[in-house]
């Protein structure tokens, strides 16, 4: 179950909004095997002095359409499926809702399965919950 975190410039319309977030989950169900129904998401819109990036950071030339995507998911998956998703949320967001790739960030946040926690107070990925 990974969980979104997507950080934008407030003023997109809904519609932009919901196709972003459309890309990243088809993308982590591309790469990752994530089920349709396994969707955790927080979509930050700041305002302009909120968001400061570097607008050339290893030479990609970004614009005020930046979009960051920090995804926390267990640290089982391989750099090639990384690889793959990075491309598959890429290839999605400039699709639709047209950016640009130059303006697609993505920061994987790993963790390790007793980490996760969905309800009862219970380490829902660890078999035993004894110790």
């Amino acid at each position: 179950m990974p969980l979104v975190r997507i950080s934008l410039l407030r003023g997109q319309s809904p519609e932009h909004i919901r196709a972003i977030s459309d890309g990243v989950h088809r993308g982590l169900m591309e790469a990752y095997g994530v089920p349709a129904d396994d969707r955790f998401q927080l979509i930050h819109q700041h305002a302009r002095d909120e968001l400061v990036y570097d607008a050339d950071y290893l030479g990609l030339h970004r614009t005020d359409e930046i979009v960051i995507v920090n995804i926390i998911a267990g640290n089982w998956r391989n750099t090639a499926q990384k690889k793959a998703l990075y491309r598959a949320i890429t290839d999605n967001l400039v699709e639709n809702p047209g950016l640009r790739p130059e303006d697609v960030l993505i920061v994987l946040s790993p963790n390790e399965r007793d980490e996760w926690s969905f309800g009862n107070g219970v380490a829902s990925y660890v078999k035993d919950d004894a110790a």
